[in-house]
């Protein structure tokens, strides 16, 4: 009986010990407050490639953004090849950005919509309507997309595009963007070359409670 005890003892010792192993490897996973305190802007990026496994897993966390009517109007160009990320930009700032970044994510709304009249028969001819809410709903999975890149262990950071009558149509015309599609933000994203620590911006004064 001692040797069957004994026995059971060892062999729940061993694999006690082989699941701290194993813990031990896996890396530590954040909270969802952790990730949303650690993101931060990066702005320098060492070169290398992001996988179709962690672009997809970026992409798959944009798309998961709360959107009015169900309508999820973003749209999205990835941007891995190096002679289209160094075209984006020429001679600002945000060129060196997407050249060392790993992958460029254009995050686009469709701002037009084909739909039937309010109220018209099934067989009633589509015209198009204004997707009222594309910024709030791409403005939503573009933090989304930067906060998935915190959990990854990864860098990004929002450039600009819309509402810059500029940008917006050098970028339509650089790749290609149907009309009714308008790019909101460029996102550089990638393994960072910097690590800035995220800033507090918790400012009580900027609350308000029941009225102003």
């Amino acid at each position: 009986m001692k040797r069957i005890i004994f026995a059971w003892t060892l062999a729940a010792l061993m694999l006690m010990a082989a699941a701290c192993g194993s813990q031990e490897a896996q890396p530590a996973r954040k909270s969802a407050l952790e990730v949303i305190k650690a993101r931060t802007s990066i702005r320098s990026f060492t070169g290398e490639k992001l996988t179709e496994e962690q672009i997809n897993t970026l992409l798959d966390a944009a798309m998961a953004a709360p959107t009015a009517v169900n309508i999820q109007p973003w749209r999205f160009i990835v941007i891995t090849d190096e002679a289209t990320k160094s075209g984006l930009y020429q001679g600002e700032q945000h060129k060196h950005m997407v050249e060392t970044a790993g992958a460029v994510i254009i995050v686009c709304g469709e701002t037009t919509r084909m739909v039937r009249p309010h109220g018209a028969d099934e067989d009633a001819e589509l015209v198009p309507s204004p997707n009222k809410y594309w910024f709030e709903d791409c403005s939503a999975a573009t933090e989304n997309l930067l906060l998935a890149a915190t959990a990854l262990d990864l860098g990004a950071v929002w450039l600009s595009c819309y509402p810059s009558e500029r940008i917006v149509d050098r970028i339509k015309a650089y790749l290609g963007i149907p009309e009714t599609v308008t790019p909101l933000a460029i996102v550089p994203v990638g393994y960072p070359a910097e690590q800035p620590e995220p800033k507090d911006k918790w400012k009580p004064e900027n609350i308000h409670y029941d009225r102003w």
